[in-house]
C-alpha cells in the first residue's frame, strides 16, 4: 500500500502528496532517468571524437566537482519544499521562479522528440526477429547501387554500408533535406502511438506505477551491457578497442574542447537543468537521508557510461579488424553509433538476432527510464499549480496524464514523416546544446547563489541529515558557478548551425532553431519581469523582494508576524508571486 508519511511541519502544506513505496523505488527511478540513450551514444561518442583514454581523466574530475554537488543541490531543493522544479524555485528565489517553468518547457520540447527514439528502437526490435538481419546484406530493395557489406580501403569510391542504407532509405525513407517534407512513415506512426501507449501504461497512476516498472527498466539494461561485453571480449581485434578506450592520448589533455565536452557530458548526462530529478525527488519522504541517493545515481550513471564504454569500443575494435581501417577512421557520427555502427557489428556476430533483439530490448528500457522522468516534470508541475481545477474538470489523475502524452504525441508526427530525422537533429541540436546550458546556468545563479549555500545547509539539517561537508559547500560557492560560466561561455564561442552528415540547414530552418531554443529560455526574463511587476513599493523594495527566498523555512515566522496585525498569510501552496501580500509586509525582518 502506498505510504503516507510525512513530516508533520509538511501536513498543512499538501497533507494528501503521494510517496514512494519505498525509498529504493526513487533510487532506482533516478538511476534510470540519469541512465539513458547517452550513456550509449553520447559518452562512447565524445570519447571517441577526443582521443579514447583522454576524456576520462577530466570526465571523472567533473564527475566530483560538478555532477555530484549540482545533482546534491537539485534533490535537496525538491525534497525540502516537495514540489516540483516551478514552485521550488519559485520559493527559493523569485526573481528567477522563470527558471522552473523553463526546465518544465524543456523537459516537454524534448519529450516530444524523444520518443521518436524509442520508436525507432522499437522497428528495430522487430526487424531483428529474422534471419538473417535486414541490415546484413545488400541483397534488398531498399539498397543503392554504391551499397557494401564491407568498406574497401584505400579507394576513391563512395561506398555506403548496408546497415547505413537500411536506416536511411528503409526506415527513414528520407528526403534530401528539411525543404522536403515527405509521407508520412505509417509503420513509424503506428510505433510512436504503441511508445506513447507504453510511457503512458507505466506512469499513469504516478509514482505506484512508476516505481513498480524501475525494478525492470533500471536493472535489465545491465544483464544485457555485461552480456554483450562478455560476448564483444571474444571477438577478434576487441583488444585495440578496449585499448583506445582506456589508453589516453595526452595530448588531448592540452585541449580545452576536451574539458569542455567533458563537463557539458556530466551535466547532460546526469540531467542537471531538466527538473526530472527534482520534481521526483519532491515524492521523498521529508527525513530521507539525500545524500546516498545522489551517490546512487552519480555513481552509477558514470559506471555505465563506463561500462557501456568498453562494450562499445570492443566493438570498435572488431569492425576496424573486419574493415582493415584504423579504430581512429571508423565513420562514427551521433545517433548513428546507436543505429548503424552497431548493428553492423551485430551482423557478423555469431547469432545475430539474438544478440540484436537483446540490444534493442535494453535500449528500449533506456529509453523509457528517461521518457518516464521528462513527462513525469510536467504532470507534477501542472498538479502543483492548478491541481485542485484539473482535478474538478477531469476528474483524475490518469486523465491528466493522458492528455500530457496525447499533446506529445501530436507534436512529435513530424519526426515521422520521411522528414523526420532532419526536424529531429534540428530540436536535438538546439534544445539540448543551447537551451540546456543557459538554464543550468541561471538555476546555479538562482540556488547557489541568491537562495545561498547557507539555507541549503540548513535545509538538509532540518530534513534529519548534517550539515553537508566543506567540499560540497565550496562547490557550490565558487567551483559549480566557474565551471558553468565557463561551459556555457565556450558553448556560445564554439557555437555551430545544426547540421545532418554533410546536410547544412538552410537559413530559414536555422532560424526555426532558435525559436524552439527560445521557447524554454524566454520564460527566465519573463518570470523575472512578472515578479518585479506584481511585487509591492519602489523598484528597490520590489528588487530586494525578489531576491529574497520565500521558501518554507521562511513561512513559520511570517504567520505569527502577521496574524499579530490581524492578517493572515496566503495559500503558499500555489505561490508564483507577491502579489497577494500585504503591502508593507516586509519579508526582510523575518529572515
Amino acid at each position: 500500500m502506498l505510504e503516507m508519511e510525512q513530516d508533520q511541519s509538511k501536513m498543512d502544506e499538501e497533507p494528501d502528496r503521494p510517496t514512494w513505496n519505498k525509498q529504493i523505488e526513487f533510487t532506482l527511478a533516478g538511476i534510470g532517468c540519469a541512465v539513458g540513450l547517452g550513456n550509449v551514444w553520447r559518452f562512447p561518442y565524445l570519447c571517441y571524437r577526443s582521443g579514447g583514454g583522454a576524456f576520462l581523466i577530466p570526465y571523472l574530475l567533473m564527475l566530483v566537482v560538478l555532477g555530484i554537488p549540482l545533482l546534491y543541490m537539485e534533490l535537496i531543493l525538491g525534497q525540502y519544499t516537495r514540489r516540483g522544479p516551478v514552485h521550488a524555485l519559485a520559493k527559493a528565489c523569485p526573481l528567477l521562479k522563470g527558471v522552473g517553468l523553463a526546465t518544465v518547457a524543456i523537459s516537454f520540447i524534448m519529450c516530444t522528440y524523444y520518443n521518436v527514439i524509442i520508436t525507432w528502437s522499437l522497428y528495430y526490435l522487430f526487424s531483428s526477429f529474422q534471419s538473417p538481419l535486414p541490415w546484413q546484406s545488400c541483397n534488398n530493395t531498399w539498397n543503392m547501387p554504391n551499397c557494401t557489406d564491407k568498406i574497401t580501403p584505400n579507394t576513391s569510391e563512395h561506398f555506403t554500408t548496408a546497415s547505413q542504407q537500411f536506416f536511411s532509405y528503409k526506415m527513414l525513407v528520407k528526403t534530401e533535406g528539411i525543404e522536403q517534407s515527405g509521407l508520412m512513415r505509417w509503420e513509424l506512426f503506428l510505433l510512436l502511438i504503441l511508445a506513447w501507449i507504453l510511457v503512458y501504461l507505466c506512469i499513469f497512476k504516478g509514482v505506484k506505477s512508476t516505481g513498480k516498472v524501475v525494478y525492470f527498466t533500471a536493472l535489465f539494461p545491465y544483464v544485457i551491457l555485461l552480456a554483450l561485453l562478455i560476448n564483444n571480449a571474444q571477438l577478434p581485434g576487441a583488444l585495440d578497442g578496449i585499448l583506445f578506450f582506456i589508453v589516453p592520448d595526452w595530448a588531448k589533455l592540452l585541449e580545452i574542447e576536451v574539458w569542455v565536452n567533458a563537463a557539458a557530458q556530466i551535466f547532460n548526462s546526469i540531467g542537471i537543468g531538466f527538473g526530472s530529478l527534482m520534481a521526483m525527488s519532491s515524492y521523498n519522504n521529508f527525513n530521507n537521508n539525500i545524500l546516498k541517493d545522489t551517490l546512487a545515481i552519480s555513481i552509477t550513471n558514470s559506471l555505465t557510461s563506463i561500462l557501456a564504454g568498453f562494450v562499445i569500443f570492443s566493438a570498435f575494435g572488431y569492425m576496424s579488424h573486419l574493415q582493415n581501417v584504423p579504430i581512429s577512421e571508423l565513420a562514427v557520427d551521433g545517433p548513428g553509433l546507436v543505429f548503424v555502427v552497431y548493428p553492423q557489428a551485430f551482423a557478423t556476430m555469431p547469432v545475430a538476432p539474438l544478440w540484436a533483439v537483446l540490444f534493442f530490448i535494453m535500449l528500449l528500457c533506456l529509453g523509457l527510464d528517461s521518457q518516464f522522468a521528462m513527462v513525469e516534470v510536467m504532470v507534477t508541475s501542472l498538479m502543483d499549480a492548478f491541481g485542485g481545477h484539473l482535478l474538478k474538470f477531469l476528474r483524475r489523475k490518469e486523465l491528466l496524464v493522458l492528455v500530457v502524452c496525447s499533446a506529445a504525441f501530436l507534436l512529435g508526427i513530424p519526426h515521422v514523416m520521411q522528414v523526420g530525422i532532419y526536424v529531429f537533429q534540428l530540436m536535438d541540436h538546439y534544445t539540448a546544446i543551447v537551451s540546456i546550458m543557459f538554464l543550468a546556468f541561471f538555476e546555479v545563479l538562482a540556488i547557489c547563489g541568491l537562495y545561498g549555500v547557507r539555507r541549503l545547509s540548513a535545509n538538509v539539517e532540518e530534513m534529519g541529515g548534517n550539515k553537508p561537508n566543506i567540499f560540497f559547500r565550496v562547490c557550490w560557492m565558487f567551483v559549480a558557478p566557474l565551471l558553468i560560466t565557463v561551459i556555457l561561455v565556450f558553448t556560445i564561442i564554439q557555437f555551430q548551425p545544426a547540421r545532418y552528415e554533410g546536410y547544412v540547414y538552410p537559413p530559414w530552418a536555422q532560424g526555426i532553431g532558435w525559436v524552439i531554443a527560445m521557447a524554454s529560455v524566454i520564460w527566465i526574463p519573463l518570470g523575472a519581469l512578472h515578479t518585479l511587476w506584481v511585487l509591492p513599493g519602489s523598484f528597490t523594495e520590489r528588487l530586494v523582494r525578489s531576491i529574497t527566498p520565500y521558501s518554507l523555512d521562511n513561512e513559520k515566522p511570517l504567520v505569527p508576524y502577521l496574524e499579530k496585525r490581524g492578517e493572515t498569510i496566503p495559500n503558499l501552496a500555489v505561490i508564483s508571486s507577491y502579489d497577494t501580500l500585504p503591502d508593507k509586509t516586509n519579508i526582510q525582518t523575518n529572515l
